[in-house]
Order: C-alpha cells, then sequence, then structure tokens
C-alpha cells in the first residue's frame, strides 16, 4: 500500500486507515504509538 505524506503545520502527517489501527489495536484517542526506525523502514507500534 502506498500513502501519500500530507503538510501539517511545520511537519507532515501520515494518515493511517481506520481498519490498520483496528488491526494493531490501537484507538487513536486513547493509545499512544511508538515509532522506530530500522534500516530505513519505519515501525509503528501501540505504546505499552
Amino acid at each position: 500500500m502506498k500513502k501519500k505524506l500530507y503538510k501539517s503545520g511545520n511537519a507532515w502527517a501520515l494518515l493511517i486507515q481506520k481498519a490498520i489501527l483496528q488491526l494493531l489495536d490501537i484507538d487513536p484517542e486513547n493509545d499512544e504509538v511508538e515509532l522506530e526506525i530500522e534500516n530505513k523502514v519505519l515501525k509503528v507500534k501501540k505504546a505499552e
């Protein structure tokens, strides 16, 4: 799946579809996420 980045203030944002958030068990209103970069790959996971 390819996605575009969107300008958001002084940063760039990536929109994540609701279905993907559900697969990751992430509630965007209550949960935080952890971002990790490994071999130029961005990993997103629910923060513990």
